[in-house]
C-alpha cells in the first residue's frame, strides 16, 4: 500500500534518481544535488514551524511503499509563487484589426507576457514511477494534495493552479521553444529548462519578447502545441479536470503547455471531504476512500477501505489503516469516497 508522508532528509537519493527519471520539461525536479537538497531543506522548514498564513512554503510529500518503505513518488504544493521571484506566463489573447471603410475585420491570437499567479498556490512536482504506474496510485499522488489543502486552507491561496508539461520529444526539443530560440534566445530547450528549474531566471526578463506575440506569427508547428500537454501529462490533467480544473488561456513561457486552475473551495475533493472521528474495527460495507490524517507535520494519506457510521460521525477503519495513518480511537480522519 503507498501511503503519502512528508519528504524526509534520508529521501535524498531517491529524489535525485526521481529527478533523473522524471526527463526534460519537468522543471521543479532539476537534477542538481544543491537545488533538491535546498527543497527538501524548505519543506523540513515549512513542517517544522507551521506559519499563521500563507506565504512561501513548499509541502513536499513523497508516497513510499508500506511494505518495502521504497519511495516510489513526489507531490508537493508550493503556498504561494512569484513572491520573492517573478512566476511568468503567457495569456492567450485576442487583437483586432478592422477597417470599415475597407471592410476588413480580422482577429489575431496574441500571447502576452505576465506575473499574473503572483501568490497563487501551485500544485507542482507529481511524479510517480513507472514500477509504481497501476490501480489507484496516481490518483493517490495527485488528489492527497486535496486534503491537504482541505485541513489547512489558511495557508493557501484561494486560487490554485498547476503547470502542466508541454510538448517535447524525447531529446527534449520544444516545437515552441524552437521558435523562441530561433528569434530570442541562443540557448536550446533542455538548457533554459535547467536554468528555470534552478532558480536562474534572469534571463526570461533579459531575453523574452516584451511585446505580445503575434500568434499567425509563429511557426506550424509551435502553433500546433499551445495549450497542449505532453502525452505522459494527459492522465495527470484528465485528473485535474474531474476535480473542476480549467485552462483559462494562460500556457508556458517554453513549452506553451497548459496552466489550469480552480477556486479552492470549488476543488471537488475539497468540496466533498469532512472530518469523522475514527474507529478502529472491522469495516462493514465498506466503501473505497482517500483518507488522511489532520495533523500538519505528521501528515499521512492513502487508499483504504472504511465504513462510515453515519450516526456517530464515524469513519470505521482497519488496524493496518489506523497504523499507517498514525491514527487512534477518537482521533479524526478527513475522508472522501473514491470513484475508480
Amino acid at each position: 500500500m503507498l501511503v503519502i508522508r512528508p519528504i524526509e532528509q534520508r529521501d535524498f537519493p531517491t529524489l535525485k534518481q526521481i529527478a533523473i527519471e522524471s526527463g526534460h520539461g519537468f522543471t521543479s525536479l532539476p537534477v542538481n544535488d544543491e537545488l533538491l537538497q535546498n527543497k527538501i531543506d524548505q519543506s523540513l522548514a515549512s513542517f517544522a514551524s507551521r506559519p499563521a498564513g500563507k506565504g512561501e512554503c513548499l509541502y513536499f510529500f513523497v508516497a513510499e511503499d508500506s511494505d518495502t518503505g521504497e519511495v516510489l513518488g513526489t507531490t508537493a504544493l508550493e503556498a504561494a509563487v512569484g513572491l520573492s521571484s517573478p512566476f511568468y506566463t503567457y495569456l492567450l489573447g485576442k487583437q483586432v484589426h478592422s477597417s470599415p471603410r475597407l471592410g476588413i475585420y480580422n482577429v489575431v491570437d496574441t500571447l502576452t507576457l505576465t506575473n499574473d499567479f503572483t501568490g497563487v498556490s501551485e500544485l507542482c512536482t507529481l511524479f510517480l514511477r513507472e514500477q509504481a504506474r497501476q490501480g489507484l496510485n496516481g490518483r493517490l499522488l495527485s488528489k492527497c494534495r486535496f486534503l491537504f489543502l482541505a485541513e489547512f486552507s489558511e495557508l493557501f491561496d484561494d486560487r490554485v493552479m498547476a503547470e502542466m508539461r508541454g510538448v517535447s520529444d524525447e531529446q527534449g526539443k520544444s516545437p515552441f521553444w524552437n521558435w523562441l530560440q530561433e528569434h530570442f534566445f541562443s540557448m536550446d530547450f533542455p538548457t533554459v529548462d535547467y536554468l528555470t528549474g534552478i532558480g536562474q531566471k534572469g534571463f526570461i526578463a533579459d531575453l523574452m519578447p516584451k511585446y505580445p506575440i503575434y500568434v499567425n506569427l509563429l511557426s506550424k508547428e509551435a502553433r500546433a502545441v499551445i495549450g497542449k500537454p505532453h502525452d505522459k501529462t494527459r492522465p495527470a490533467v484528465r485528473l485535474l479536470e474531474e476535480e473542476g480544473f480549467t485552462c483559462r488561456g494562460y500556457v508556458d513561457i517554453f513549452d506553451a503547455g497548459p496552466s489550469v486552475e480552480c477556486d479552492l473551495r470549488q476543488i471537488r475533493t475539497v468540496r466533498n471531504s469532512r472530518q469523522l472521528k475514527v474507529h478502529v474495527g472491522e469495516p462493514v460495507d465498506s466503501g473505497t476512500h482517500l483518507i488522511s490524517n489532520t495533523r500538519f507535520d505528521g501528515f499521512r494519506a492513502l487508499i483504504g477501505d472504511l465504513a462510515v457510521n453515519e450516526e456517530k460521525a464515524q469513519a470505521v477503519i482497519t488496524e493496518e489503516v489506523a497504523r499507517l495513518l498514525k491514527v487512534e480511537d477518537g482521533d479524526t480522519v478527513r475522508v472522501v469516497e473514491m470513484n475508480r
